[in-house]
Protein backbone atom coordinates (compact mmCIF):
# COMPACT_ATOMS: atom_id res chain seq x y z
CA UNK A 1 0.00 0.00 0.00
CA UNK A 2 1.83 3.19 -1.29
CA UNK A 3 0.67 6.37 0.37
CA UNK A 4 3.10 8.51 -1.04
CA UNK A 5 1.72 11.96 -3.07
CA UNK A 6 3.18 14.48 -4.80
CA UNK A 7 2.58 18.39 -3.56
CA UNK A 8 4.24 21.07 -5.64
CA UNK A 9 6.75 19.16 -6.80
CA UNK A 10 7.47 17.75 -3.12
CA UNK A 11 7.78 14.04 -2.85
CA UNK A 12 5.65 13.22 0.51
CA UNK A 13 5.16 10.27 2.86
CA UNK A 14 1.58 10.65 2.63
CA UNK A 15 -0.84 13.98 2.00
CA UNK A 16 -0.92 14.50 5.62
CA UNK A 17 0.46 18.34 6.19
CA UNK A 18 0.48 20.19 9.20
CA UNK A 19 -0.59 23.38 7.86
CA UNK A 20 0.52 27.40 8.84
CA UNK A 21 -0.39 27.15 12.82
CA UNK A 22 1.92 28.33 16.11
CA UNK A 23 2.43 24.55 16.17
CA UNK A 24 5.59 24.92 13.70
CA UNK A 25 7.02 27.83 16.32
CA UNK A 26 8.46 25.15 18.78
CA UNK A 27 11.25 22.73 17.89
CA UNK A 28 10.13 20.00 20.55
CA UNK A 29 6.36 19.94 18.84
CA UNK A 30 7.39 20.12 15.47
CA UNK A 31 9.79 16.61 16.12
CA UNK A 32 6.54 15.28 17.54
CA UNK A 33 4.59 16.18 14.41
CA UNK A 34 7.17 14.14 12.12
CA UNK A 35 7.81 11.01 14.82
CA UNK A 36 3.46 10.68 14.76
CA UNK A 37 3.49 10.83 10.69
CA UNK A 38 3.11 14.29 9.41
CA UNK A 39 4.60 14.68 5.81
CA UNK A 40 5.66 18.33 5.75
CA UNK A 41 4.72 21.60 7.74
CA UNK A 42 3.79 24.95 6.91
CA UNK A 43 5.20 27.88 9.07
CA UNK A 44 3.01 30.49 10.68
CA UNK A 45 2.66 33.23 8.24
CA UNK A 46 4.93 36.36 8.03
CA UNK A 47 2.65 39.34 7.65
CA UNK A 48 3.15 41.94 4.99
CA UNK A 49 2.75 44.60 8.05
CA UNK A 50 5.85 43.46 9.79
CA UNK A 51 8.18 43.75 6.83
CA UNK A 52 6.90 46.82 5.82
CA UNK A 53 6.70 48.16 9.42
CA UNK A 54 3.53 49.84 8.26
CA UNK A 55 1.51 48.30 11.77
CA UNK A 56 3.89 50.48 13.89
CA UNK A 57 2.66 53.53 11.80
CA UNK A 58 -0.87 52.87 11.44
CA UNK A 59 -0.91 51.97 15.67
CA UNK A 60 0.86 55.83 16.32
CA UNK A 61 -1.58 57.29 14.19
CA UNK A 62 -5.02 55.41 15.45
CA UNK A 63 -3.47 56.59 19.24
CA UNK A 64 -3.12 60.35 17.79
CA UNK A 65 -6.84 60.10 17.63
CA UNK A 66 -7.69 57.47 20.33
CA UNK A 67 -10.46 59.64 22.14
CA UNK A 68 -12.12 60.20 19.18
CA UNK A 69 -13.15 56.77 18.17
CA UNK A 70 -12.16 55.03 20.91
CA UNK A 71 -14.90 51.82 19.53
CA UNK A 72 -12.36 51.10 16.24
CA UNK A 73 -9.14 51.35 17.75
CA UNK A 74 -9.25 47.42 18.64
CA UNK A 75 -10.07 46.56 14.74
CA UNK A 76 -6.07 47.08 14.34
CA UNK A 77 -3.62 44.79 15.36
CA UNK A 78 -1.29 45.75 18.53
CA UNK A 79 2.35 46.22 18.67
CA UNK A 80 2.77 42.65 20.43
CA UNK A 81 0.41 40.83 18.17
CA UNK A 82 2.62 39.27 16.13
CA UNK A 83 5.03 35.86 17.56
CA UNK A 84 7.95 36.40 15.04
CA UNK A 85 10.05 39.32 14.42
CA UNK A 86 10.92 39.55 10.20
CA UNK A 87 14.77 38.32 11.07
CA UNK A 88 13.74 35.82 13.97
CA UNK A 89 10.73 33.97 11.41
CA UNK A 90 14.20 33.62 8.47
CA UNK A 91 16.49 32.27 11.72
CA UNK A 92 13.45 29.83 12.70
CA UNK A 93 13.60 28.70 8.82
CA UNK A 94 17.31 27.46 9.70
CA UNK A 95 16.33 25.97 13.08
CA UNK A 96 13.20 24.03 12.01
CA UNK A 97 15.39 22.42 8.51
CA UNK A 98 17.88 21.58 11.30
CA UNK A 99 15.56 20.16 13.47
CA UNK A 100 13.23 18.19 10.94
CA UNK A 101 13.54 15.85 7.92
CA UNK A 102 10.40 16.80 6.27
CA UNK A 103 9.85 19.67 4.18
CA UNK A 104 9.06 23.12 5.59
CA UNK A 105 7.66 24.90 3.86
CA UNK A 106 7.09 29.13 4.38
CA UNK A 107 4.57 31.07 4.25
CA UNK A 108 4.40 35.39 3.32
CA UNK A 109 0.84 36.73 4.16
CA UNK A 110 -0.04 40.32 2.57
CA UNK A 111 -1.73 41.83 -0.86
CA UNK A 112 1.13 44.20 -2.28
CA UNK A 113 4.00 43.40 -4.16
CA UNK A 114 6.01 45.64 -1.46
CA UNK A 115 7.77 43.95 0.58
CA UNK A 116 7.45 40.47 -0.64
CA UNK A 117 10.03 40.14 -3.15
CA UNK A 118 13.17 40.86 -0.76
CA UNK A 119 11.88 38.21 1.76
CA UNK A 120 10.83 35.44 -0.89
CA UNK A 121 14.51 35.27 -1.61
CA UNK A 122 15.78 35.49 2.18
CA UNK A 123 13.17 32.72 2.92
CA UNK A 124 14.79 30.69 0.07
CA UNK A 125 18.58 31.33 1.23
CA UNK A 126 17.22 30.40 4.44
CA UNK A 127 16.76 27.07 3.19
CA UNK A 128 12.80 26.72 3.33
CA UNK A 129 11.34 23.72 0.97
CA UNK A 130 8.47 25.65 -0.66
CA UNK A 131 6.72 29.33 0.13
CA UNK A 132 3.04 29.51 0.57
CA UNK A 133 1.71 32.89 -0.27
CA UNK A 134 -1.36 33.85 1.85
CA UNK A 135 -3.23 36.30 0.36
CA UNK A 136 -5.79 37.15 2.75
CA UNK A 137 -7.65 40.03 1.62
CA UNK A 138 -11.12 41.47 2.52
CA UNK A 139 -12.53 43.65 0.43
CA UNK A 140 -14.11 46.57 1.94
CA UNK A 141 -13.68 49.48 -0.93
CA UNK A 142 -16.96 50.50 -2.79
CA UNK A 143 -14.57 51.95 -5.68
CA UNK A 144 -12.66 48.71 -5.90
CA UNK A 145 -13.61 45.97 -8.50
CA UNK A 146 -13.42 42.52 -8.32
CA UNK A 147 -10.87 42.42 -11.12
CA UNK A 148 -8.17 45.01 -9.39
CA UNK A 149 -7.85 42.84 -6.63
CA UNK A 150 -7.80 40.07 -8.74
CA UNK A 151 -4.66 41.99 -10.77
CA UNK A 152 -2.53 43.03 -7.91
CA UNK A 153 -2.74 39.46 -6.72
CA UNK A 154 -1.62 38.00 -9.87
CA UNK A 155 1.18 40.73 -10.03
CA UNK A 156 2.39 39.88 -6.58
CA UNK A 157 2.43 36.15 -7.65
CA UNK A 158 4.34 36.96 -10.63
CA UNK A 159 6.59 39.01 -9.06
CA UNK A 160 7.52 36.07 -6.55
CA UNK A 161 7.70 33.93 -9.12
CA UNK A 162 10.57 35.29 -10.95
CA UNK A 163 12.07 36.14 -7.91
CA UNK A 164 12.62 32.83 -6.61
CA UNK A 165 12.74 29.00 -7.49
CA UNK A 166 11.17 27.63 -4.36
CA UNK A 167 8.01 25.70 -5.25
CA UNK A 168 5.49 28.33 -4.64
CA UNK A 169 1.67 27.44 -3.54
CA UNK A 170 -0.86 30.32 -3.39
CA UNK A 171 -3.68 30.04 0.17
CA UNK A 172 -6.67 31.32 -1.52
CA UNK A 173 -10.27 32.44 -0.10
CA UNK A 174 -13.45 31.04 -2.22
CA UNK A 175 -14.67 34.52 -2.59
CA UNK A 176 -13.76 35.06 -6.12
CA UNK A 177 -16.78 35.55 -8.94
CA UNK A 178 -15.61 33.00 -11.06
CA UNK A 179 -12.67 30.92 -9.19
CA UNK A 180 -11.87 28.00 -11.58
CA UNK A 181 -10.81 31.08 -14.08
CA UNK A 182 -9.03 33.01 -11.59
CA UNK A 183 -6.91 29.70 -10.78
CA UNK A 184 -6.12 28.94 -14.02
CA UNK A 185 -4.46 32.57 -14.55
CA UNK A 186 -2.79 31.51 -11.55
CA UNK A 187 -1.75 28.03 -13.02
CA UNK A 188 -0.74 29.76 -16.18
CA UNK A 189 1.62 32.27 -14.21
CA UNK A 190 3.83 29.51 -12.75
CA UNK A 191 1.87 28.40 -9.43
CA UNK A 192 2.77 25.15 -8.07
CA UNK A 193 -0.24 24.78 -6.28
CA UNK A 194 -3.54 26.10 -4.65
CA UNK A 195 -4.74 25.97 -1.21
CA UNK A 196 -8.36 26.09 -0.60
CA UNK A 197 -9.29 27.68 1.62
CA UNK A 198 -8.14 30.71 3.75
CA UNK A 199 -10.46 30.95 7.12
CA UNK A 200 -11.14 34.68 7.51
CA UNK A 201 -12.12 35.24 11.06
CA UNK A 202 -15.11 37.03 11.99
CA UNK A 203 -14.79 39.91 15.01
CA UNK A 204 -17.83 40.08 17.35
CA UNK A 205 -18.86 42.82 19.35
CA UNK A 206 -18.60 43.48 23.41
CA UNK A 207 -21.48 45.33 23.93
CA UNK A 208 -20.97 46.53 27.52
CA UNK A 209 -17.39 47.48 26.55
CA UNK A 210 -18.41 49.02 22.74
CA UNK A 211 -15.45 47.09 21.34
CA UNK A 212 -14.63 44.86 18.73
CA UNK A 213 -13.61 41.41 20.02
CA UNK A 214 -11.40 39.01 18.11
CA UNK A 215 -12.83 35.70 18.21
CA UNK A 216 -10.91 32.23 16.94
CA UNK A 217 -12.81 29.81 16.43
CA UNK A 218 -11.48 26.19 15.74
CA UNK A 219 -13.03 24.82 12.65
CA UNK A 220 -14.95 21.18 12.32
CA UNK A 221 -15.84 18.80 9.71
CA UNK A 222 -19.11 21.01 8.18
CA UNK A 223 -16.41 23.10 6.64
CA UNK A 224 -14.82 20.52 4.72
CA UNK A 225 -18.03 20.26 2.52
CA UNK A 226 -17.39 23.92 0.64
CA UNK A 227 -13.63 22.70 -0.01
CA UNK A 228 -14.57 19.53 -1.53
CA UNK A 229 -16.75 21.22 -4.21
CA UNK A 230 -14.19 22.98 -5.12
CA UNK A 231 -11.31 20.24 -5.50
CA UNK A 232 -14.12 18.08 -7.42
CA UNK A 233 -14.36 21.58 -9.46
CA UNK A 234 -10.92 22.10 -10.29
CA UNK A 235 -8.83 18.72 -10.18
CA UNK A 236 -8.11 17.07 -13.56
CA UNK A 237 -8.72 20.79 -14.87
CA UNK A 238 -6.03 23.02 -13.11
CA UNK A 239 -1.93 21.99 -14.01
CA UNK A 240 -1.18 23.02 -10.03
CA UNK A 241 -1.31 20.67 -7.24
CA UNK A 242 -4.61 21.24 -4.93
CA UNK A 243 -4.47 20.95 -1.35
CA UNK A 244 -7.48 21.29 1.37
CA UNK A 245 -7.53 23.30 4.20
CA UNK A 246 -10.05 24.13 6.62
CA UNK A 247 -12.07 21.14 7.96
CA UNK A 248 -10.14 17.86 7.98
CA UNK A 249 -10.50 16.72 11.45
CA UNK A 250 -10.68 12.50 10.57
CA UNK A 251 -9.09 10.11 8.18
CA UNK A 252 -12.24 10.06 6.75
CA UNK A 253 -12.22 13.64 5.86
CA UNK A 254 -8.76 13.28 4.74
CA UNK A 255 -9.83 10.43 2.38
CA UNK A 256 -12.55 12.50 0.82
CA UNK A 257 -10.51 15.21 0.20
CA UNK A 258 -8.06 13.22 -1.66
CA UNK A 259 -11.02 11.63 -3.87
CA UNK A 260 -11.77 14.63 -4.92
CA UNK A 261 -8.67 15.92 -6.11
CA UNK A 262 -6.11 17.14 -3.11
CA UNK A 263 -2.83 16.04 -3.40
CA UNK A 264 -2.55 17.04 0.32
CA UNK A 265 -4.49 18.55 3.29
CA UNK A 266 -3.69 20.68 6.07
CA UNK A 267 -4.64 19.98 9.78
CA UNK A 268 -4.41 22.37 11.94
CA UNK A 269 -7.70 22.32 14.33
CA UNK A 270 -8.03 18.37 15.25
CA UNK A 271 -3.85 19.15 16.11
CA UNK A 272 -4.58 21.70 18.19
CA UNK A 273 -8.02 20.01 19.86
CA UNK A 274 -6.36 16.48 19.92
CA UNK A 275 -2.39 16.89 20.08
CA UNK A 276 -0.11 15.24 17.38
CA UNK A 277 -0.25 11.75 18.28
CA UNK A 278 -3.72 12.09 16.58
CA UNK A 279 -1.94 11.96 13.04
CA UNK A 280 -0.72 8.69 13.87
CA UNK A 281 -4.39 7.46 14.39
CA UNK A 282 -5.45 9.02 11.15
CA UNK A 283 -2.79 7.73 9.47
CA UNK A 284 -3.41 4.50 10.69
CA UNK A 285 -7.62 4.90 9.98
CA UNK A 286 -6.58 5.86 6.07
CA UNK A 287 -4.50 2.42 5.50
CA UNK A 288 -7.03 0.34 6.80
CA UNK A 289 -9.86 1.85 5.01
CA UNK A 290 -7.84 1.92 2.06
CA UNK A 291 -7.00 -1.52 2.48
CA UNK A 292 -11.30 -2.37 3.17
CA UNK A 293 -11.87 -0.78 -0.02
CA UNK A 294 -8.44 -2.73 -2.09
CA UNK A 295 -6.99 0.85 -2.96
CA UNK A 296 -3.00 0.63 -3.74
CA UNK A 297 -1.84 3.98 -3.42
CA UNK A 298 -3.22 7.34 -3.29
CA UNK A 299 -2.92 8.06 -6.80
CA UNK A 300 -5.24 5.44 -7.80
CA UNK A 301 -7.65 7.11 -5.31
CA UNK A 302 -7.01 11.29 -6.04
CA UNK A 303 -9.71 12.68 -8.10
CA UNK A 304 -11.67 9.46 -8.50
CA UNK A 305 -14.73 11.91 -7.25
CA UNK A 306 -14.01 15.00 -9.20
CA UNK A 307 -16.01 16.87 -12.04
CA UNK A 308 -13.32 15.64 -14.60
CA UNK A 309 -14.34 12.35 -14.33
CA UNK A 310 -18.06 13.33 -15.00
CA UNK A 311 -19.52 13.75 -18.95
CA UNK A 312 -21.33 17.04 -18.17
CA UNK A 313 -19.96 18.96 -15.23
CA UNK A 314 -22.66 21.61 -15.67
CA UNK A 315 -25.75 19.30 -15.60
CA UNK A 316 -24.56 17.44 -12.24
CA UNK A 317 -23.84 20.82 -10.23
CA UNK A 318 -27.26 21.44 -11.47
CA UNK A 319 -28.81 18.11 -10.67
CA UNK A 320 -27.19 18.00 -7.58
CA UNK A 321 -28.71 21.57 -6.26
CA UNK A 322 -32.12 20.54 -7.03
CA UNK A 323 -31.77 17.36 -5.22
CA UNK A 324 -30.44 19.35 -2.68
CA UNK A 325 -33.78 21.04 -2.40
CA UNK A 326 -35.93 18.65 -3.18
CA UNK A 327 -34.19 16.69 -0.02
CA UNK A 328 -36.50 19.16 1.94
CA UNK A 329 -39.79 17.95 1.02
CA UNK A 330 -38.59 14.85 2.95
CA UNK A 331 -38.05 16.79 6.33
CA UNK A 332 -41.42 18.47 5.86
CA UNK A 333 -43.06 14.98 5.38
CA UNK A 334 -41.66 13.90 8.70
CA UNK A 335 -42.90 17.00 10.60
CA UNK A 336 -46.41 16.89 9.28
CA UNK A 337 -46.34 12.85 10.49
CA UNK A 338 -44.94 13.77 13.93
CA UNK A 339 -48.02 15.96 14.24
Amino acid sequence: MNLTTSYIGLELANPLIVGASPLADDLDMARRLEDAGAAAIVMRSLFEEQIEGERYASVQHIEMYADAFAEATSFFPGTSDFALTPDSYLEHIRRLKKAVGIPVIASLNGTSPTGWLRYSQLIEQAGADALELNVYHVATDLNQAGTEIERTILDVVHRVREAVKLPLAVKLSPFFTSLPHFAGRLCAGGVDGLVLFNRFYQPDIDLDMLDVVPRLHLSDSSELLLRLRWLAILSGRCSASLAASGGVHTAMDAIKAVMTGAHGVQLVSTLLKHGPGHLKNMLADFRQWMLENEYESVRQMRGSLSLARCPDPGSFERGNYMRVLNSWQEGIRRVHDAT
